[in-house]
């Protein structure tokens, strides 16, 4: 089998099978690197020697008897989560050269369960971005068209996945950033329920929406990865403590008979490219087809959705970029006088473009005098967005929308800004209400271009919401 081919799944029964093993699978993914990043620019760095040496103590704690079913498994890192001994730019200036001294609590799990953090990959500078052209250091390319995106943040993670790069990655979602990216390069792309997932070592960016997530090639793969993320975390408040459920069992005869998916109304708008429209009604044709009840459904407050995430999102930024000072770590300016210069010069010279606007937006917002007028407003129409979601599930068990409004766009096609935030417009909602969320492929555009369908699911819902996706992808085989 070809290195692209292999799914976590798959991968894990040959080496359980001693058809290969966790050595020669990484120095595949090393050839297939070497082959293809040169187009792609998936990859920021890539610590062969250290896969390697970590592959062999996976193989060591096969022969041994371990069963995990993610030991020998690499995984492509997207570069804001921390790994011992591997840089940590976030994809920034003013990080670059930094080297993380500890593991992300995600990082030690995969590591629990034998898992190789081999490979850095590229990302929108500090996750704020949806096309990763604001990475301080490479564009990266879709695999499926190079003169186009993969999508952002998180768009290294899915084109190295999609690209056949990777077998699986990690990405992370503040508003859209796993599933967008997903949609754009025709992978699945997982955004947890809020809380589930340990945010302990992973740079922030806005504290109440960063949630991170699984990008793999299946829904099962993504649920592999899920089992080995989720739980409680002491290092990190904001985790639930629900018990982690057996993800495997949830799978196992998924169907979409008998479910009540919702179709919000608000999310099928004037202005969505008219070959995702048609992806998108056929894939509601199938989930029909296999015994879904398709109802309508209202989210009256969708409208305000944009303009809340673009308060609380900068808002919360503008706090936690406040330590890239020039002092403690980082970038420090060799152009300055005293302390005041100091800051201003290093910050000026180690952020880009669209991290400073939307730190410059969020310290706006957050300034006396418009804290209520804008940040309080924001966050109580943030309570009636949620309570929208809450309704609906009332009625229905799962919501089914487009993710984005087009496919993949060309590389330098959006300039504005303005543009380039709709695209996480139907991605955003969920991601204020913490609700989980999964984009599914569905089809492709008459040009070969990727399209997803997201299905939204109640709070800790997160089980059934991969079985729904699983028995979706099962009407497209």
């Amino acid at each position: 089998m070809e290195f692209k081919d292999w799914t976590v799944a798959s991968a894990a029964e040959a080496m359980r099978k001693g058809e290969i093993s966790s050595v020669e699978l990484v120095r595949a993914l090393v050839a297939e690197k070497n082959a293809r990043d040169g187009d792609i620019q998936a990859y920021l760095t890539f610590d062969e020697d250290g896969a390697i040496a970590a592959a062999s103590e996976a193989d060591s704690r096969r022969a041994a008897g371990d069963t995990s079913p993610l030991l020998g498994i690499p995984v492509a890192v997207k570069d804001l989560i921390n790994v011992r001994g591997q840089p940590c730019t976030c994809a920034s200036k003013i990080l670059e050269g930094y080297v993380s001294p500890y593991d992300a609590t995600v990082i030690a799990r995969l590591k629990a369960a034998g898992a190789v953090c081999a490979g850095r990959v590229n990302m929108d500078e500090f996750a704020m971005g949806s096309s990763t052209e604001n990475s301080a250091f490479k564009t990266t390319r879709n695999p499926h068209d190079l003169s186009r995106v993969p999508g952002g943040s998180s768009g290294g993670s899915a084109a190295a996945v999609a690209g056949g790069e990777a077998v699986c990655a990690l990405g992370t979602d503040t508003g859209g950033s796993i599933r967008q990216p997903a949609s754009f390069c025709g992978i699945v792309g997982f955004k947890p329920t809020y809380g589930r997932v340990s945010r302990y070592g992973v740079t922030a960016f806005a504290s109440s929406l960063d949630q991170v997530g699984p990008m793999t090639k299946t829904v099962e793969d993504s649920a592999l990865l899920a089992q080995a993320l989720f739980g409680a975390d002491p290092h990190d408040g904001t985790t639930a403590l629900n018990p982690v459920p057996d993800f495997a069992s949830a799978l196992r005869g998924a169907s979409l008979k008998g479910l009540r998916i919702g179709l919000p109304r608000e999310y099928f708008v004037p202005g969505t490219a008219p070959e995702v429209t048609e992806i998108v009604k056929a894939a509601i044709g199938k989930c029909a087809d296999a015994g879904a009840e398709i109802v309508d459904v209202s989210l009256p407050h969708t409208e305000y959705a944009m303009a809340v995430y673009y308060i609380v999102a900068p808002a919360e930024a503008s706090a936690n970029l406040a330590r890239f000072d020039g002092v403690r770590y980082g970038h420090r300016s060799a152009k300055s006088d005293d302390v005041m210069s100091l800051y201003c010069r290093s910050r000026a010279e180690g952020f880009g473009q669209e991290v400073k606007r939307r730190i410059i937006l969020g310290t706006y917002v957050l300034s006396s005098g418009y804290y209520d007028a804008y940040y309080g407003r924001a966050q109580r129409v943030r309570t009636l967005i949620r309570r929208d979601f809450d309704s609906a599930f009332g009625k229905v068990d799962f919501l089914l929308t487009p993710v984005a409004p087009t496919p993949a766009f060309k590389v330098g096609e959006l300039q504005d800004p303005l543009s380039m935030y709709l695209n996480d417009l139907f991605t955003i909602p969920a991601s204020l209400a913490g609700l989980p969320a999964i984009s599914v492929p569905a089809g492709a555009t008459a040009a070969g271009l990727p399209v997803g369908v997201q299905f939204i699911a109640p709070s800790f819902a997160d089980a059934p919401l991969l079985a729904c996706a699983r028995a979706f992808e099962d009407t497209l085989a």
